[in-house]
């Protein structure tokens, strides 16, 4: 209990600065500023400048996301914070990096994370908690707090170690340290899902009119020319409307009915080249029309069923097209009963969606988990053979994607 008396005091004043400038790390430029031109002379100007600096110091390695090198950045910075004899961090598999003593206790303090994750709740650990065979230990309790975002969400938990039983000073520092240390980790999240989704619309730039289907339409539409003028006339002006949809430079995100729009003038000019080989079915919930969902996520799903679903197929080919109320949610499938694909190819790191044998279903399954969350990504159902059908899941009501549109 020796050096907790003078750490609660320390920690008590840190803490309540910590808890009211918690999200302004920035100012420390501004303190900086106020100590060149004047000195920081009091002992509340002093604690809020090293409060400040130290969280800034912490906050750049946890924007960067929650690795072993990022987490012993951070670590010595948080050890600060709490006032603690050391600290690790814990994603309830492996401690990622410690700071202090306390290394040969891993094993423990990872359970108590797991324990702390599971539960959603601070734990507090006791000398008997922390049983040990070395003379020199100075372990003797810790705290393990879920470092939380604002969404209650956990990934790992910090672990302030103490030479003596956890003092009530140590419990509400570790705490209030990594609710902000969480805040920190939820933001390197959303710049990662930005950067994704950065990427993924970039992407699809690329992939929004296949360089085949150009060459194809174009073919087309030149052998009714001269047989067929007006059919010929017809044809032009789909496939203008269609590049002039696909191209548009505003909107991140369109309604169902617009997209089935575009799908309609695909198929229009399709069916000019296949003829009676290709039959749609289109089966649509008017109510889920309006839907809003990610600019040109169907389109590519359409032209993938009759470019590799399809066309090497002999004989009639079908492509339903399904969209079905389901509560608060849209159900939209696309199936073909073509040639099939080989499973594998769909397996996790698998680079073949992304070279052009798959016409932008790595990139529409990619932006559907980045706005709407890693459980609305595509589902792909096929077998060589047996088809394809691809589904997907859209809320009917996001407030992103209403603003967005």
């Amino acid at each position: 209990m020796g050096q907790y008396p003078r750490v609660a005091g320390q920690v008590g004043t840190a803490l309540a600065v910590l808890v009211v400038l918690a999200g302004l790390a920035g100012a420390v430029t501004a303190v900086v500023r106020l100590r060149a031109r004047r000195g920081i002379a009091t002992a509340m100007q002093r604690a809020t400048y090293e409060v400040l600096h130290t969280a800034a110091l912490a906050a750049e390695p946890l924007r960067a996301g929650l690795t072993p090198a990022n987490a012993g950045k951070a670590a010595r910075h948080l050890r600060t914070l709490v006032g603690g004899a050391g600290v690790t961090i814990a994603d309830g598999e492996r401690c990622l990096a410690f700071d202090g003593p306390g290394g040969h206790h891993s094993e423990q303090f990872t359970t108590a994370a797991r324990k702390a994750l599971e539960s959603h709740r601070s734990v507090v650990l006791s000398a008997g908690d922390l049983p040990c065979d070395r003379v020199d230990c100075v372990v003797r309790g810790a705290v393990v707090v879920p470092l939380a975002g604002p969404d209650g969400r956990a990934a790992a938990a910090l672990v302030a170690i103490a030479d003596a039983h956890p003092a009530p000073g140590l419990v509400q520092a570790t705490q209030e340290a990594a609710r902000w240390a969480g805040q920190q980790l939820a933001l390197a999240e959303l710049d990662s899902s930005r950067e994704r989704l950065a990427r993924a619309e970039v992407r699809a730039l690329r992939a929004q009119i296949s360089p085949h289907f150009i060459y194809n339409a174009l073919t087309a539409i030149a052998s009714f020319v001269r047989t067929d003028q007006e059919r010929a006339r017809e044809l032009i002006l789909e496939f203008a409307e269609f590049t002039r949809y696909s191209f548009r430079a505003h909107g991140d995100f369109t309604t169902l009915a617009e997209e089935l729009r575009s799908i309609d003038r695909y198929l229009t000019i399709e069916r000019a080249r296949f003829g009676d080989r290709l039959q749609v079915r289109l089966q649509i919930a008017p109510e889920v029309l309006p839907v809003g969902l990610p600019f040109l996520c169907l389109q590519p799903l359409v032209e993938n069923a009759v470019r590799h679903g399809l066309s090497r197929k002999p004989g009639v080919g079908m492509v339903s097209i399904e969209a079905r109320d389901a509560g608060a949610e849209c159900h939209i499938t696309v199936e073909d009963d073509g040639v099939g694909m080989d499973p594998a190819v769909f397996a996790p790191g698998r680079a073949d969606l992304d070279d052009g044998q798959h016409t932008g279903l790595a990139n529409v399954d990619e932006r559907l988990r980045s706005v709407f969350g890693d459980h609305f990504g595509l589902v792909v159902e096929t077998a060589p053979g047996a088809g394809t059908k691809v589904s997907m899941r859209v809320p009917k009501f996001h407030p992103d994607v209403r603003a967005r549109r």
